[in-house]
């Protein structure tokens, strides 16, 4: 449900509202550096000196987790949000198949079903939504975001499994790794490609009240969802985690549409696929009385 606020805060930076914070303007990318940024150093305050540990296996966990947060902010902030949230949450089917097949991890009938279901909505929102009758160069930008939020799903699958395989180190620790990663990994991708003066132009862009209001993401709607799911990952398999969360597409278009209904007024492929989505999490914790045990994976 924190997860979900990610829209509401995305629209009070980049449109129009009562609370006049999106002047001057902010990229995707800005957004991303500074709610990775102030959510990291408060969940560093959490982590205990004999918690800190470097694994190689970190490296490539926090440059997964950059890629995701670059791709999914970038695909939030110049698309509609139901879009950029179905199709991240296209998840769970990467981390079932890999989970099960890779990791050996248990699953089921019901899981199985779930997951079906749920890539059949995001297959349905983005053959509803792919543009047809737009003009060439408007097109290819709505491809790209489209393809923007498959991909931020299927980073996101390997951020959920990175949790899961170093779920004995401190979840603080871990996402307090992951937030501040991505800052420092946007901050060097600004100055090698602007120069130190233009990382500076860059990161002194936004103004009182938008510092504050991204302080407030990071803390609220990134740092604390990311702890509180890895410390869940240490007794919940990933696939199931990647199910449960798929009551964020659920609930994050309808802030956005509260925010800004002209630009996030759901289409009917989302609606679709909304509902298609919603039908594979109410499956999988429909009670079944026959009892749905898990397929015994090979040795």
């Amino acid at each position: 449900m924190l997860w979900s606020l990610g829209s509401l805060f995305v629209r009070f930076l980049r449109e129009p509202t009562a609370l006049g914070l999106h002047d001057p303007p902010l990229t995707p990318l800005q957004i991303a550096f500074f709610r990775g940024l102030f959510g990291g150093l408060v969940l560093l305050t959490l982590v205990r000196r004999t918690e800190v540990a470097v694994r190689p296996v970190m490296g490539a966990m926090v440059l997964t987790f950059t890629v995701m947060s670059g791709l999914y902010m970038s695909a939030l902030s110049l698309g509609p949000a139901a879009n950029a949230i179905f199709l991240q949450n296209t998840a769970p089917v990467w981390v079932y198949l890999f989970a099960v097949y890779a990791l050996g991890e248990a699953g089921n009938r019901r899981g199985w079903q779930a997951v079906l279901l749920g890539g059949l909505g995001a297959v349905v929102i983005v053959a509803g939504n792919w543009p047809r009758d737009l003009p060439p160069d408007e097109q290819q930008t709505q491809v790209v975001i489209l393809l923007m939020g498959v991909g931020s799903g299927m980073w996101y699958a390997g951020v959920v499994l990175f949790l899961r395989v170093l779920r004995h180190e401190s979840p603080a620790w871990l996402i307090a790794l992951n937030l501040l990663g991505t800052a420092a990994v946007l901050g060097v991708y600004v100055i090698a490609r602007f120069g130190v003066t233009g990382f500076l132009d860059w990161v002194t862009v936004p103004t009182a009240g938008q510092f504050a209001l991204l302080a407030v993401f990071g803390v609220v709607q990134l740092a604390t969802p990311y702890w509180l799911f890895a410390r869940g990952l240490r007794s919940v398999s990933p696939h199931e985690a990647g199910i449960i969360t798929l009551l964020e597409p659920l609930l994050n278009p309808l802030w956005a549409f509260l925010i800004t209904p002209e630009k996030d007024t759901p289409t009917p492929a989302m609606w679709a696929g909304g509902a298609l989505i919603f039908a594979a999490l109410v499956w999988r914790y429909v009670p079944d009385r026959r009892g749905d045990q898990p397929t015994p994976q090979p040795k």
